[in-house]
């Protein structure tokens, strides 16, 4: 579907579920994925899906429907429609958290410790490594492996950041890797 349709589709779902839920537009746009049609004819209908939680919202003419149930997982639990009801200013809150999130991470010594250890298993950068495991995969063993060292740099890190859970600080140390990745892309762009 080009994409002039699919965001006349997104304007529709926007005011549908601000009109009917209550949910903010810009959390709708944030957080929603076009998936595609299912049905034919006069029972056509657009699916869109969250990207993090997988709930499923179906758009039918001017409606917006959540589906509840998708298989065998519940979806749409009244914390997600909380959050889909988030304020522009709460919205704006998460934004700033994220982003000092990000700062902290970018400049803690685990990270920049091992920034090219961790950059050298993405194939788009200039010092790729080939043949190792993949981003994900040497950033959790790395974890893994400076937990059972106890090492006072990952001990900081998982303090600060509120977890101990490997893949999520796996997650969050490749995180600037991203937009390293992104600035050595816009250069050969340029």
């Amino acid at each position: 579907m080009n994409p002039a349709k699919i965001n006349e589709l997104f304007d529709l779902l926007r005011a549908a579920c601000a009109r009917q839920f209550a949910f903010n537009p810009k959390r709708v746009t944030a957080g929603m994925r076009y998936v595609g049609k299912e049905g034919h004819g006069k029972d056509m209908v657009h699916v869109f899906r969250d990207a993090g939680t997988h709930s499923q919202i179906v758009l039918q003419s001017t409606s917006a429907i959540l589906r509840e149930k998708h298989g065998d997982k519940p979806h749409w639990t009244e914390a997600e429609k909380a959050h889909y009801r988030s304020s522009d200013a709460e919205i704006e809150a998460e934004i700033r958290a994220k982003e000092a999130e990000l700062e902290f991470i970018r400049h803690s010594p685990l990270y920049l410790d091992h920034r090219t250890q961790l950059l050298a298993h993405y194939k788009d950068w200039p010092g790729y490594q080939a043949g190792g495991p993949n981003p994900r995969e040497a950033a959790r063993a790395l974890i893994v492996a400076l937990g059972a060292a106890q090492d006072a740099r990952l001990a900081a890190f998982a303090e600060h950041l509120g977890s101990s859970d490997p893949e999520h600080l796996a997650h969050l140390l490749l995180a600037p890797c991203h937009l390293e990745l992104e600035a050595v892309r816009q250069t050969t762009d340029d």
